[in-house]
């Protein structure tokens, strides 16, 4: 499992459009396999999971990305990715999730 959080500005539904194309042009085996959004007065949630190929470890690689906005403007992010590991009880190859978390953080520091 990896994480990456980052703290953002700007337009709440542009940053989800360009997270999401961001994330599905990094890959062409990447999908968005489901989303969702909540809103509650000024504070907005959207959650996408997002699944790619992992031609090092021979799996599919899963990826979560939350982002959250609330009163004061500030949209958090948070993605974490898992299951690059092929192994029974405990991880020996993440380089599938760690490429994965790679593509999210590109899309953040064109976006900054």
């Amino acid at each position: 499992m990896a994480k990456f959080t980052a703290d953002l500005r700007g337009d709440f539904d542009s940053t989800v459009k360009a997270i999401e194309a961001g994330v599905l042009s990094a890959s062409t085996s990447a999908t968005l396999e489901d989303g969702c959004d909540f809103t509650s007065g000024q504070t907005r949630c959207a959650v996408r999971v997002f699944e790619r190929y992992s031609w090092f470890g021979g799996n599919r690689v899963s990826m979560n990305v939350t982002m959250f906005e609330g009163e004061d403007g500030v949209i958090r992010l948070c993605a974490i990715t898992s299951g690059g590991s092929q192994a029974m009880f405990y991880k020996i190859n993440t380089v599938g999730e760690e490429a994965f978390l790679d593509t999210i953080k590109n899309v953040v520091q064109q976006m900054c």
